[in-house]
């Protein structure tokens, strides 16, 4: 039987409809992807679909609407329905050329403000490369924690860097970062003192296993690591070992299980972990998501 048109619907209606089809199809977080998608559509904030639970929707909102719950019932994340997400607080512009951000990549963030706060870097302008930028998504908020550093972002894809130079612009930070295109850490110059990178770390194997919010809407070249998933922590580890600043940091994010190896990885390239920082710090989830090693010459 065909459902009624959602226009002329109260968006209190239209969230509620949507919320039971995305639990009928089994979706983690029908509410949050409802109102996320309402919200999106109508241009209302979260405070205002509270207080106007009676406005209805007009006819190109509920054409919109419908079509924005079909790709997610379609298995799109709502992120990428919506072109943005939210990270560290701050929201960040997305597109299919780009690795959607998640939650998990804050646990850097954390351990590299930690890296930032130790004494030796304190009195002169930290140096940041972040590799591999994607979205931007980490530099970007460093240099928004940070502001006095200053930062590098690369990436191989022009396209990416469009979008973290765009991400630069509108968090106020593009005259503090200079954006590449570079094959790694290849074109990035140095000294610096944090080098931090979310590599691709999926084994090649095991990406058509992957949920298909990720499998299908995230691009392959952020995501497949080669036979083990620990190739480009291999070209990382010999290119950073010769970029940093005596007792700089390199943090980077590791796949479940995956911390012990990378760590290894590193210590052959001459670097390794350190008392002042421990050397991995695990997501909300408990996995060690986040590795730090340190360069020794001091």
């Amino acid at each position: 039987m065909r459902r009624a048109s959602l226009a002329g619907m109260p968006v209190d209606a239209a969230l509620r409809r949507l919320m039971a089809d995305f639990r009928g199809a089994g979706i983690e977080t029908p509410g949050l992807d409802a109102r996320l998608l309402v919200l999106h559509v109508t241009g209302l904030s979260h405070a205002a679909l509270v207080a106007s639970p009676g406005r209805r929707l007009a006819k190109d909102e509920a054409r919109r609407l419908a079509a924005c719950a079909a790709r997610r019932l379609a298995g799109e994340p709502v992120s990428r329905i919506i072109g943005r997400r939210a990270f560290y607080g701050r929201d960040f512009l997305i597109t299919p050329d780009v690795l959607d951000p998640r939650p998990d990549s804050e646990t850097l963030i954390e351990a590299a403000l930690a890296a930032a706060r130790l004494a030796e870097f304190s009195g002169r302008a930290l140096r940041i490369a972040d590799a591999g930028t994607g979205s931007g998504a980490l530099i970007i908020t460093l240099l928004a924690e940070l502001p006095d550093a200053i930062g590098v972002g690369v990436d191989i894809s022009l396209a990416a860097l469009k979008v973290a130079r765009e991400n630069a612009r509108r968090l106020g930070v593009s005259g503090r970062l200079a954006l590449a295109q570079s094959d790694w850490l290849a074109a990035a110059g140095g000294p610096f003192d944090l080098i931090l990178a979310n590599p691709p770390y999926i084994a090649a194997g095991e990406i058509a296993g992957l949920e298909r919010e990720v499998r299908e809407h995230d691009p392959p070249l952020a995501l497949d690591g080669g036979a083990d998933g620990l190739d480009p922590h291999r070209i990382l580890a010999g290119q950073a070992a010769g970029l940093l600043r005596p007792g700089g940091f390199v943090i980077c994010e590791a796949g479940q299980g995956q911390a012990e190896d990378i760590v290894a990885i590193f210590r052959q390239a001459g670097l390794a972990p350190d008392d002042a920082l421990p050397v991995s710090w695990r997501d909300l989830g408990g996995v060690e998501r986040a590795v730090a090693l340190r360069e020794k010459r001091r």
